[in-house]
């Protein structure tokens, strides 16, 4: 029984993070006009190369919308694989 209510409470935080890292890709999505498949390259890089865990990564964007405050390191990196997405597909930038 106890076996079962571990597993539960990991498939409940799983969820969790699976919907966080969906928002942070919608906003990525919305800032470069990017497929869902190049948001989530971005935010997975921005994760690899920041040294961030992914969640945590998505957790700082979603909290960026809210605060307009997003650390460095992070703001740079996302500036710089937006900036290797062609002009015209584009929103404004950061």
């Amino acid at each position: 029984m106890k076996e079962l209510e571990g597993e539960n409470v990991q498939l409940q935080e799983a969820l969790r993070s699976h919907a966080v890292v969906d928002q942070a890709i919608g906003v990525v999505l919305a800032l470069g006009g990017l497929t869902p498949h190049e948001g989530w390259d971005v935010l997975r890089t921005v994760s690899q190369r920041t040294n961030t865990k992914l969640r945590s990564v998505a957790e700082l964007l979603i909290e960026w919308v809210r605060t307009k405050e997003l650390r460095a390191d992070i703001r740079t990196e996302l500036e710089r694989q937006l900036a290797r997405i062609p002009a015209h597909r584009q929103a404004d930038t950061l």
